[in-house]
């Protein structure tokens, strides 16, 4: 799912090429991407572009007459600015929005179909759309330290809970956990003061790091391969790797679709944790430490 580093450089991207220009149409190619029905998507024919901008996750796209098309990419869906001789690939292609300084196509890979769009009018009926969480760019510590800890869940859900903290998924909770060398199954209400302040700086610096290095290599184009796994993440889509700071083999917990990736020795005290799977099936000969496995 693009978090927020990905969708701060989409929007960058598309703010010089839409912004000023008019959205004559938009073509619906798979009717369930829609999710709203007034105002009706025809409304936003012929109107100007004011603004670009990101709610958490989802890409807001600002009409004159106070209407916004506001798109949620959820986990396989992406964003594809088409030149005038590129053709539309229909089989993910789920709607073309037609600017007259170009086309761009909303993708959806897989045939479990989540991507969403809605057309909103107001700002009260976009804050609507956007969840509760915080940007922790604009929470100093203690702000940041009074939302993580006033539930007790693991850091992985605290990180990723868009009521909670704004545009962190599944990949950048894992590297800001390595990077603040906290267990992913760690709860909120037991970190010492310490845990919490390495947790927020290493929340900062790795959004940060992380965005500048997308809009470093996206340059002056459009972002072209966005994912959740990409060279230079130190565990996430690393399992059995090398961990970059001791070398341990990067491990992991399977859960519904998703996994976490953790350093056991940087992490959790060279602890393997528990898979769910691999774990009931393997009982007593499952690895209790990361020295086990070497």
């Amino acid at each position: 799912m693009p978090e927020l580093p990905d969708v701060s450089v989409y929007c960058e991207a598309l703010a010089p090429r839409i912004v000023g220009h008019v959205l004559t149409r938009v073509d619906i190619v798979h009717p369930f991407l829609l999710r709203t029905a007034v105002p009706p998507i025809n409304a936003v024919d012929g109107r100007s572009v004011v603004g670009v901008r990101r709610l958490g996750k989802r890409i807001a796209i600002e009409l004159d007459g106070h209407l916004f098309l506001v798109i949620h990419l959820m986990i396989a869906g992406r964003l594809r600015w088409l030149a005038a001789s590129d053709k539309v690939a229909s089989r993910i292609t789920l709607a073309v929005l037609h600017f007259t300084s170009g086309r761009l196509a909303i993708t959806e890979a897989g045939t479990r179909r989540r991507a969403a769009m809605h057309v909103v009018e107001g700002e009260e009926a976009l804050a609507a759309l956007k969840p509760s969480g915080a940007e922790v760019a604009d929470l100093d510590e203690a702000a940041f330290a009074s939302r993580l800890v006033a539930e007790n869940h693991t850091l992985k859900r605290a990180l990723t809970d868009p009521r909670t903290f704004s545009g962190i998924g599944n990949a950048y909770s894992d590297e800001i956990l390595h990077r603040a060398r906290l267990s992913p199954i760690a709860h909120t209400q037991k970190l010492s003061r310490g845990d919490v302040a390495r947790l927020y700086h290493a929340t900062r610096d790795v959004l940060d790091e992380w965005t500048q290095r997308l809009r470093d290599q996206t340059g002056a184009g459009f972002p072209g391969k966005v994912t959740a796994f990409r060279p230079g993440m130190a565990v996430h889509g690393r399992y059995g790797k090398p961990c970059p700071v001791c070398g341990a083999p990067v491990q992991r917990i399977v859960y519904a679709e998703n996994e976490c990736n953790y350093c056991a020795r940087c992490q959790t005290g060279g602890k393997v944790l528990a898979d769910r799977a691999l774990s009931r099936l393997l009982h007593e000969s499952w690895p209790r430490s990361i020295d086990a496995l070497e």
